[in-house]
C-alpha cells in the first residue's frame, strides 16, 4: 500500500498562500467625458479587428470587458500551459517537487510513498514572442498555482499528478479609464487544467 506523507506540502516556499485580491477599482466613480466615449468606440472597433487578425483570446477578453457585467471570465488553462514561458515555469516547479519527494523518500523506509505538493500562487508574465501575442494581449500576466501529489514507487521513480489553476484580475491596462467611468467593467480571470508528469 505504501505511505502517505502528511507533512507540509512540497515546493511551497517562494509561493503565496493566497492570490492577490481582485482589484477593487473605482467603478463608475468618475464622470464620463467625450474622450471616454471615443475611447469606448475605439475599443469596440478593436474587438472585430483582433478577431480578424486571429487574436481570438485578446478579442474575447476585451469584448467581455466592454460588456460591463464584471462576471468571471474562464480561459483555456491547457492552452496557457502549452505556452513555452508558462510550461517552463510549471516544469521547473514539477521538477522541484519530484526532487524534494525523492529526498524525503530516501530518508524513509523506501517503500512506495505519496507526498502532497503545492507551489503557492506565483506570477508569470507573458513574453512579447510571436507565439504568445494573442495571450499577451488577452492577459499580459497572471498568477498560477500548482497543487497535487508526487508519488514515489518502491524502485525510486517519481511522478506527479497536478492541477494547474489560473487567477488574475483583468483591469484593461490603458483602457482602465472605461472602468472608472462605468463604460466597461474589470473582471476576474480563472481557469484550470489537470496533468501528469
Amino acid at each position: 500500500m505504501g505511505q502517505t506523507d502528511l507533512t507540509p506540502p512540497l515546493g511551497f516556499d517562494g509561493g503565496r498562500a493566497e492570490a492577490d485580491p481582485p482589484a477593487a477599482g473605482h467603478f463608475a466613480e468618475q464622470a464620463v467625458r467625450p474622450y471616454d466615449l471615443l475611447l469606448r468606440a475605439g475599443c469596440q472597433a478593436l474587438v472585430p479587428l483582433r478577431s480578424a487578425l486571429g487574436l481570438r483570446r485578446a478579442a474575447g477578453a476585451l469584448g467581455h470587458y466592454l460588456r460591463g457585467t464584471g462576471a468571471p471570465y474562464r480561459v483555456d488553462a491547457d492552452a496557457l500551459l502549452a505556452l513555452p514561458a508558462v510550461r517552463s515555469a510549471a516544469g521547473e516547479q514539477l521538477d522541484r517537487w519530484r526532487a524534494e519527494a525523492l529526498e524525503q523518500w530516501r530518508g524513509g523506509p523506501r517503500t512506495a510513498a505519496a507526498y502532497p505538493a503545492d507551489s503557492g500562487w506565483r506570477e508569470v508574465a507573458l513574453p512579447r514572442a510571436w507565439g504568445s501575442a494573442d495571450w499577451r494581449l488577452a492577459l499580459r500576466a497572471f498568477a498560477y498555482r500548482l497543487t497535487g501529489t508526487v508519488r514515489v514507487a518502491a524502485d525510486g521513480t517519481a511522478s506527479a499528478d497536478y492541477r494547474f489553476a489560473v487567477l488574475t484580475c483583468w483591469d484593461a491596462g490603458r483602457f482602465a479609464r472605461l472602468h472608472d467611468v462605468g463604460l466597461a467593467k474589470g473582471f476576474t480571470v480563472t481557469g484550470e487544467a489537470f496533468g501528469h508528469a
